[in-house]
């Protein structure tokens, strides 16, 4: 048996780093940014428990772009590095200074938000520029120092001249970055990575208006004066107590996140947590559609006020992503992949502490003004009907605050259901029926038939209702959901004790072979019911098991093992309706085929079946029987 040590080749580590250090080579400017933020937060930290006596003077970050000599500078006036820091923290590949930062002040620096951890920040440099140089000053008494590298392992480390305090990193940007010599595109970088940083970032001027003086003549025009850009609110409001915001507040910050949105959120969930994790954020509720895939990724994930990514799949309740807002954690790392964050332990104890405050805020909207919340409801309703199928916690804790709205437009919850459907909506085994529809419009006459008995409907027409009711009846065993136009109503429709067929049991027999000889057998079954006369003379049902698969399918369920099944439907013949007596009446069989099929498209034209050349029959038909 041999032991010997690895030998990583430093003149691999550069092509390695300007290739894969990082999937996205924009990604350079956020960690520079990071780096000369902390720094920045060293020296206010220092400052604070007093070894840096004195004024600080203005504390900032500039980005500046020099086009003509295709370079980007960033300059910070943080605690700057001696000559000896810059072999330890640069010439040392993945040595973080910000970790022996922490470790050092461990008892005083848990709070100063520091950024970095791993120490390979500063080498994402290399990705798009040919040369890096690094002027810095320390606040301590010793001379500038100069560092100058060229993407190989050669640098040379001298004197400067600087007589400020802090450092500037200046990237001189290989042919084939040159996109980021344009000041669109760092505008653009810095707005989405560097948007909420701590520490105020400076990027060119802008004009600013003056107000006018007392006094000024009615048509004078105001002056105007050149003003840093500053890019970034260094204390965005999820940094603040909930104490220090009001509703306008909260919703001024929401279009600072989503400019482009114009209608305002209809409330929002502060997150505020120390133990036994780190996190801070807003959540908002947006007006939601029934579309389940449109409205993902818009909640943005920050570390120290440093952006991560908006994808949250994984890290965020999976339901949860059709919110908006921002999430912030010190616990959660920047430069992981999305694997490892979904794996993470803590990770895992964000996501259950963000289900639980989102349940306890509808609990608390709802008990505290539930005529308020029943106006939300539909636009809240999504998310809380996915919470329920997707996570067990929140489907328990759900209980108290879901709602299961009917056609009339009552508000129950379901024990409030319960009680009112309990004494005249169950079957023969005494289990509860809950009847409900997916599409008021095409379901109007199965409603009104249904209504007509004094049964109540609800509404549940959002797009995860197949499997959201499967969900229900596996965790209420003694209830049944059934649509309203599905055959399984049979078992619940009572018949009136007083109505009697009006057909006798040989023209029964007469009339169901007329039916079945028009109707495919593969499609149809035919049963004859003694029904009110008010009824249609035909009814189609659908069997609510295979209606359920199929659109649980459609909707991302099943696998696909429901998608070979065929369209089947109960056509139910009301042997009390007076065109059933004259369909056994008529003489000619081709009238009275006339009126079977005509009476069977009606059925169908009410269950939204009957399209192209089906369509177009029915209407000649109707046209020649009107004749």
């Amino acid at each position: 048996m041999s032991k010997g040590k690895i030998n990583v080749s430093v003149e691999n580590i550069f092509p390695l780093i300007k290739k894969f250090l990082y999937s996205d080579h924009e990604i350079f400017l956020r960690e520079l940014i990071s780096n000369a933020t902390d720094a920045t937060l060293k020296l206010k930290h220092l400052s604070n428990i007093g070894e840096i006596k004195g004024e600080t003077g203005e504390i900032n970050i500039e980005v500046k772009i020099e086009k003509s000599k295709k370079t980007i500078h960033i300059i910070d006036s943080g605690i700057g590095m001696t000559s000896e820091e810059v072999e330890k923290y640069i010439n040392e590949v993945a040595f973080s200074g910000a970790e022996e930062f922490l470790e050092k002040y461990k008892d005083s620096a848990s709070e100063t938000g520091i950024i970095g951890h791993f120490g390979l920040g500063f080498y994402s440099a290399f990705m798009v520029a040919k040369k890096v140089e690094i002027i810095s000053k320390s606040h301590k008494k010793s001379p500038a120092c100069h560092w100058i590298c060229d993407g190989s392992p050669n640098y040379t480390l001298e004197k400067h001249n600087k007589k400020n305090r802090g450092t500037e990193i200046i990237l001189h940007i290989d042919k084939d970055s040159k996109e980021f010599l344009e000041e669109s595109k760092i505008s653009e970088l810095l707005n989405k990575y560097n948007k909420f940083m701590p520490v105020p970032i400076k990027f060119g001027t802008k004009e600013e208006t003056l107000p006018l003086p007392k006094g000024a003549k009615k048509d004078e025009k105001p002056k105007t004066k050149t003003v840093d850009n500053i890019i970034n609110n260094s204390n965005p409001a999820w940094t603040l107590q909930p104490k220090e915001l009001d509703e306008k507040k909260y919703n001024e910050f929401y279009r600072e996140l989503y400019p482009s949105q114009f209608e305002e959120p209809l409330f929002n969930i502060h997150l505020n947590v120390d133990y036994p994790f780190n996190l801070t954020g807003i959540l908002y509720f947006p007006r939601l559609n029934n579309d389940l895939n449109l409205q993902k990724d818009k909640i943005q994930l920050y570390q120290n006020q440093v952006f991560v990514t908006d994808n949250v799949e994984g890290i965020v309740p999976e339901f949860l992503t059709l919110l908006r807002g921002v999430i912030d954690s010190p616990d959660i790392p920047l430069n992981v992949s999305r694997s490892y964050l979904q794996a993470d332990g803590a990770v895992k104890k964000i996501s259950n502490y963000i289900t639980r405050k989102v349940a306890d805020k509808l609990l608390s909207l709802f008990k505290k003004d539930r005529k308020a919340y029943e106006e939300k409801w539909n636009d809240i309703k999504v998310v809380i009907e996915y919470g329920m199928l997707s996570e067990e916690k929140f489907f328990e804790k759900s209980e108290k605050f879901a709602l299961y709205p009917t056609v009339d437009k009552e508000f129950l919850t379901f024990d409030e259901l319960q009680n009112k459907i309990k004494d005249n909506q169950t079957d023969k085994d005494n289990k509860l029926i809950v009847l409900y529809s997916s599409n008021v419009d095409e379901q109007d006459s199965y409603i009104k038939a249904a209504k007509e008995k004094g049964y109540t409907i609800l509404l549940l027409d959002s797009p995860i209702v197949p499997h959201l009711i499967q969900k229900l009846e596996t965790s209420k065993t003694d209830v049944s959901f059934v649509r309203v136009d599905g055959d399984s109503i049979e078992n619940l429709i009572k018949k009136d004790e007083n109505t009697v067929s009006k057909l006798s049991e040989k023209e029964k027999d007469k009339l169901k072979p007329f039916i079945e000889g028009l109707v495919p057998k593969e499609k149809y079954t035919v049963k004859l019911e003694d029904m009110d006369s008010k009824q249609l003379p035909f009814i189609l049902t659908q069997p609510e098991f295979m209606r359920r698969m199929k659109e649980m399918q459609q909707t991302g369920g099943g696998g696909g093992m429901y998608g070979n099944f065929p369209e089947m439907y109960t056509l139910s013949v009301n042997t009390n309706h007076e065109l059933i007596s004259q369909i056994l009446k008529t003489k000619t069989e081709k009238k009275r085929n006339h009126l079977i099929l005509q009476a069977l498209d009606l059925a169908r034209l009410s269950q939204n079946l009957l399209k192209g050349d089906e369509l177009t029959k029915f209407i000649q038909r109707s046209v020649d029987l009107i004749k």
